[in-house]
């Protein structure tokens, strides 16, 4: 792909084909999303944020369901896939005059503020100090500014589709710190930018299904903040290894709990009141995986604690996602596990009605507790909307944990496939 191109530039040899042409000269955006996913690889999450349509509803326009009515939303989908004007009634791109080797022409405006700046754009001397050359003592404070914005990212793009990024900014601060000269104070700040890098690459690898890289880079997350005197970030990489390890057998999890409980005590209580809401949080998951009720509550309470005590005060971006409407998802997804439903679908019908559905991946995780819990409490057909709400978002997200989420709900909804809404439901799984 040459450099002026997009991410999610469709190939030339598709635009040829008859099938898409056709498409195109009718506006059935449909066909063509779908073959952008099939033949292209590329999600639909990361055409929804680049055109500013949601992920559920690219996914189903891929199916055929609904047309793409405005001039707007036409010109945007044809400047996300790289289709030029005259296949779709509209005069000259301006990205197709741009001239070649043009780096900003037409990219995503997300992007633009984001992704651009990482890999190596915008700070040249990141190389030099690579390569044995002096580091300022402002860099660090620089990648962590950079490490900042990329996590954005993961708001609306699944880790299929980030892994690769971060995974680069972690190698690229690693190998300057192989290299590079520095002094002890620069070098222990180094390590905590290394830290913060390993769990988002970490994070990305678990969402996009690739266990083995999580396990290595959380580990070597918590090394890194050892090593770099961060407590705060070696408790949070015990805790992503603790929820790592719940996805194991019995034995596995049990494990996990004691991990969970060793990220609480690893960051003190010294740590900023964000940081331990969200360990604490974490903690309350793994004990409900485990099925300690008593100790979910008292955890629960603890992350509630914590949590008032963010007063304004400043918190580490990495933590700075917990707010009360986490706080509640979580209560209901441990009540949830817990089978307790009656505790658990208020709070999760509250909390996931001002949860907004740009946060594709995250909203079918969560719906797919509130789905469980309704099964649970014998309300099938409620279930199966929620469920259907939760295929729907999840559909085209570059995360294996939606589906994995949901396999367990379809296999119990297909004891109940004679009621028309559990039998559709089931079909749009299997579509």
């Amino acid at each position: 792909m040459s450099g002026h191109e997009p991410p999610t530039a469709l190939p030339r040899g598709l635009l040829e084909r008859t099938d898409v042409r056709s498409a195109l000269a009718a506006h059935d955006f449909g066909t063509v999303i779908h073959v952008a996913r099939t033949e292209a690889g590329i999600s639909y999450s990361m055409i929804a944020a680049e055109c500013g349509i949601k992920p559920e509803r690219v996914g189903t326009l891929a199916k055929g369901q609904g047309k793409v009515a405005t001039f707007e939303k036409i010109a945007a989908i044809a400047d996300a896939l790289r289709i030029p004007g005259h296949m779709v009634g509209l005069a000259r791109r301006p990205w197709e005059a741009a001239p070649e080797g043009s780096a900003d022409a037409g990219r995503r405006e997300f992007l633009k503020t984001s992704a651009a700046a990482g890999l190596a754009v915008g700070l040249p001397e990141l190389s030099r100090a690579s390569e044995g050359g002096r580091v300022g003592s402002d860099l660090p404070e620089r990648l962590r500014q950079r490490t900042t914005r990329l996590r954005r990212l993961d708001d609306v793009l699944g880790g299929g589709d980030t892994y690769r990024t971060y995974l680069g900014e972690y190698q690229a601060t690693r190998t300057l710190l192989r290299r590079g000269s520095y002094t002890e104070e620069t070098g222990r700040r180094l390590l905590s930018v290394l830290s913060e890098q390993a769990q988002q690459a970490g994070w990305a690898a678990f969402d996009g299904g690739r266990h083995a890289e999580a396990r290595g880079l959380y580990e070597a997350s918590q090394k890194a903040a050892v090593d770099g005197g961060c407590a705060a970030l070696a408790g949070n990489a015990l805790a992503f290894l603790a929820y790592q390890g719940l996805c194991g057998d019995q034995h596995a999890r049990q494990n996990a709990v004691q991990t969970a409980a060793r990220s609480c005590a690893m960051a003190g209580r010294d740590a900023a009141p964000g940081v331990r809401a969200l360990l604490y949080e974490r903690l309350a998951w793994a004990h409900a995986v485990a099925g300690h009720a008593d100790e979910t509550e008292r955890a629960l309470d603890a992350a509630r604690a914590a949590l008032a005590e963010v007063d304004g005060a400043p918190q580490p971006d990495w933590a700075a996602w917990v707010d009360e409407t986490e706080l509640q998802i979580m209560y209901g997804r441990c009540w949830t596990e817990l089978r307790r439903p009656l505790r658990a679908v208020p709070v999760l019908e509250a909390a996931l009605a001002r949860y907004d559905d740009s946060h594709a991946r995250d909203k079918a995780l969560y719906l797919s507790w509130l789905a469980d819990s309704y099964l649970t409490a014998g309300e099938i057909e409620q279930a199966a909307t929620v469920t259907g709400r939760a295929l729907d978002l999840s559909s085209g997200v570059a995360s294996v944990r939606p589906r994995e989420r949901l396999a367990p709900v379809l296999q119990r909804l297909g004891k109940h496939q004679a009621l028309p809404v559990v039998a559709d439901v089931l079909d749009m799984a299997r579509s």
